[in-house]
């Protein structure tokens, strides 16, 4: 195929593995579908090489470095899906604010939101095309670099986790700045949501259209909320997005399933389960048989191995997986962490969790 071909989102290789396709639809499976969020990551001896000198967001913004980076992973491990190497605040770059990624501090924002009048400074309309084209790209270049071999999972931050970064300006324990906007400028913040979550659905659909074949919204940031913020803060965006995403693709005739991960918004489990989502992510602190029971059948599960397990020696690692597949069952169900891979962990620990989820998982499904 010509360089040319490569880039356009046409003619994909046919699907070799769709396990994490039917899992994520409740369907039967030979095995336990099983990826890990933040797999293209520093963990990598190869990431590190490849990432050495570059600017953060300047490999974002290259869709041959983004396909790579994505590839790397696999090429190592025999994960069920991969996942596009993107990052979540290139929407409030696309929005017109400066994101720059700080060794040593992470993600800033050298000129946050900090009242309501600042809201002006948003681009109101974006060209998704022309300010997140090169994701797009990228997800078109790695599909046909995938040459089938495993389906590529497109992403998103959620409004209120990119609305917390845009005004406290970067990571925080708290998240004061952007809650005090909840309590005080409670109508300038569901402005901005909503501003967010209408490009949210652009920048998925156009996701889609590039060649994504499952969504992930992430609401990093949803236990900084409680139940009642949740309610009017949160969750109604998370709904919206799934809507206007699946009508759109239904008006297309495509289905994709879209996966929602709010992180320690345990809370929220049970309308999570009903919020359009094919599957609910759970971080560690959720026990898998409750989660089972809470959603009711609902949804399919992904999840949600402590990372820091990763630390134990590999016996342990497996028999940690075993009692995590005993307590989610085999089917709706797709093997992950609680949260992403840590920097500092050795590669061999990520091998033997797949290995195991693989194992085990075919174990108990012969089984039954």
């Amino acid at each position: 195929m010509s360089k040319d071909g490569l880039i356009l989102p046409k003619d994909f290789p046919q699907l070799q593995n769709d396990t994490f396709l039917r899992a994520a639809r409740g369907e039967e499976t030979e095995h336990v579908p099983v990826w890990c969020m933040r797999q293209a990551g520093r963990y990598l001896p190869e990431f590190r090489e490849s990432r050495a000198g570059k600017d953060f967001f300047d490999t974002c913004r290259s869709p041959e470095a983004c396909c790579e980076l994505t590839l790397q992973p696999l090429r190592r491990f025999p994960f069920d899906a991969a996942i596009i190497f993107s990052d979540i605040l290139v929407i409030p770059q696309a929005m017109g604010m400066d994101v720059q990624m700080v060794a040593g501090k992470g993600p800033t924002f050298p000129e946050p939101l900090k009242e309501p009048e600042d809201l002006q400074r948003l681009q109101a309309k974006v060209d998704v095309d022309k300010e997140l084209g090169y994701v797009f790209k990228a997800i078109t270049l790695t599909r046909h670099k995938l040459e089938g071999k495993v389906p590529l999972i497109g992403f998103t931050g959620a409004p209120w986790t990119l609305m917390s970064y845009m005004i406290e300006g970067g990571g925080s324990r708290t998240f004061s700045k952007a809650k005090r906007w909840l309590y005080r400028h409670p109508e300038a913040s569901h402005m901005l949501l909503r501003m967010l979550t209408d490009l949210i659905v652009e920048y998925l659909l156009g996701q889609v259209s590039a060649g994504a074949q499952a969504l992930q919204v992430f609401e990093s940031h949803a236990g900084i909320l409680g139940p009642v913020e949740f309610q009017e803060f949160s969750l109604p965006y998370l709904r919206d997005i799934a809507r206007c995403v699946k009508d759109k693709l239904k008006e297309a005739g495509k289905d994709v399933p879209m996966i929602v991960f709010a992180k320690d918004a345990h809370y929220g489990l049970e309308d999570l389960s009903q919020s359009h989502y094919e599957v609910v992510g759970l971080d560690w602190t959720i026990d898998p048989r409750s989660a089972r029971e809470r959603t009711g059948g609902k949804v399919s599960l992904q999840g949600n191995m402590d990372p820091c397990a990763f630390y134990a020696p590999k016996e342990r690692i497996s028999d940690i997986v075993k009692k995590m597949l005993e307590g989610f069952g085999t089917r709706g169900y797709i093997a992950n962490l609680g949260h992403g891979l840590y920097p500092d962990m050795d590669p061999e620990s990520v091998g033997a969790f797949v290995e195991a989820v693989h194992q085990h998982s075919k174990q108990m499904i012969k089984q039954k």
